[in-house]
């Protein structure tokens, strides 16, 4: 392999390195950052004007404070450098006893004089100290003689030795006479800045995430099946918006269901005058076999048509209640076991959920019928938690197979394996369960039973 391939391989291989290190760290990032609108809205407030305002105090603050630092070394060496002029103009003050004294009242320095060889070596300067640098610069401008200073110590006291021509002047000054400290302060304008700003943004966005959240709730609940009559727009233009778009769909969902339902009654009526008349005719033939025969068909169209009616008709018109869905459940077993068959129930959780009631029954009674016609034994559970509340129906019927479960909630549509022979139905039956289900904002799924037939789940939210 030649040099440039190798290279290449190379590149290549540290390329998708990065690529996966990327996306971990993105992934990371992901799960770190909050999920809900309001705490994204309040992050993306609040750290930029944190930041901005902690970068602007800081630049601002330390340009004051290095400012006034510099000013302050500067007074206090020309102190000293005072001092030593004093030393040098009245030698009769042997002792350096008025020396100390105007030091000590006058300047707030406390003087004493060391031998000439106790000079200590010059030491590393801290990088960061600007109280170290302003003296240094100082005292080399002002005095111009070695010296000697400790910075850092003691915490409050500056010691400063300077070599004078027979001895060494040592200095002690008061840390804040040199040095001026801007970190409580910059702590105290960015936490109270930062807090103000906090308080303000969350004021304001709570009242803009309500009409958010109310507008949410009200597409969950119509969702459900569920009316929302105190509902209006509010908030923002951009939600107002939204707002009156989702009034305008459900007045036009309602108004198609509306439709759809007095065009089926108008039919309902119009071939239920015709089944009515076929009977009467029926009636004044009398009793012949071929008449019992026609009397089947005639009861045959008019379930058909109850039945194709109810499927297009839907739960419109019904309110959603409190229902206890346990009672409910024992209602249908006692259906079931009164048909001939061995049920069960067994329910968990708050039993009172709202639903459409008569809707939701038939629901359900249309699964355990279906489980009733391909099965002996029927067990009936029941599970509500605080989100959903699931209904399961389990059989020992033949079942249906994996690849045709979705297909049996198709309209008419029957299988031609044993479990749909379904003799004198219309195939309409978990149709209309699944319709009713998803009309509360669920849905319908089949599978294998325990019970070695066909488990149906209802699922909706509560």
């Amino acid at each position: 392999m030649s040099t440039l391939d190798t290279g290449l391989t190379f590149i290549r291989t540290a390329s998708q390195r990065v690529s996966k290190l990327n996306g971990w760290l993105g992934q990371i990032f992901k799960e770190l950052m909050p999920k809900g609108l309001y705490a994204r809205a309040l992050l993306i407030i609040i750290v930029p004007m944190v930041i901005l305002q902690s970068v602007v105090a800081f630049v601002f603050m330390e340009r004051h404070w290095n400012t006034v630092t510099r000013r302050l070394s500067t007074a206090v060496v020309q102190d000293i450098a005072s001092l030593i002029d004093v030393y040098k103009t009245y030698p009769q003050d042997k002792d350096k006893t008025q020396l100390r004294k105007i030091a000590q009242q006058r300047l707030g320095l406390a003087v004493d004089f060391l031998p000439v060889n106790d000079m200590p070596p010059p030491g590393p300067k801290p990088f960061f100290s600007l109280l170290d640098q302003a003296l240094s610069v100082q005292i080399s401008r002002q005095i111009g003689r070695p010296f000697w200073i400790d910075t850092v110590g003691k915490s409050s006291i500056v010691e400063i030795r300077i070599k004078l021509d027979n001895e060494v002047m040592r200095i002690y000054a008061q840390r804040n006479a040199a040095y001026a400290s801007n970190s409580e302060i910059f702590l105290f304008w960015m936490v109270g800045t930062s807090s103000i700003l906090l308080i303000v943004a969350v004021l304001f966005l709570r009242n803009q995430i309500k009409p958010i959240l109310r507008l949410a709730d009200a597409a969950e609940n119509f969702g459900k099946g569920r009316d929302v009559p105190d509902f209006r727009p509010r908030g923002a233009r951009e939600v107002r918006r939204a707002a009156h778009s989702f009034m305008e769909m459900k007045t036009r969902i309602e108004r198609s269901i509306e439709q759809r339902t007095a065009m089926l009654a108008g039919v309902s009526h119009d071939l239920r005058t015709i089944l009515t008349r076929f009977k009467l005719e029926l009636a004044l033939i009398g009793d012949s076999p071929e008449a019992e025969g026609m009397r089947k068909d005639v009861d045959e169209m008019s379930g058909m048509l109850e039945a194709y009616l109810a499927f297009a008709r839907g739960d419109n018109g019904e309110q959603a209640q409190p229902t206890d869905m346990e009672q409910a459940l024992e209602e249908l077993r006692s259906d079931a076991e009164r048909q001939g068959h061995v049920a069960t129930v067994t329910f968990h959780g708050q039993p009172m959920v709202t639903v459409k009631p008569a809707a939701f029954k038939r629901c359900l009674a249309n699964l355990v019928s279906n489980a009733a016609r391909h099965g002996d034994a029927i067990a009936i559970t029941g599970h509500r938690d605080h989100m959903y509340l699931t209904v399961t129906i389990d059989d020992d019927g033949p079942g249906i197979p994996a690849n045709m479960r979705e297909e049996v909630f198709k309209p008419f549509l029957r299988l031609d394996d044993a479990r749909n022979q379904d003799e004198g139905g219309t195939g309409l039956g978990l149709a209309i369960a699944r319709d009713i289900a998803r009309s509360h904002g669920g849905d319908i799924t089949l599978g294998d039973s325990p019970m070695g037939g066909l488990r149906a789940t209802v699922k909706i939210p509560v």
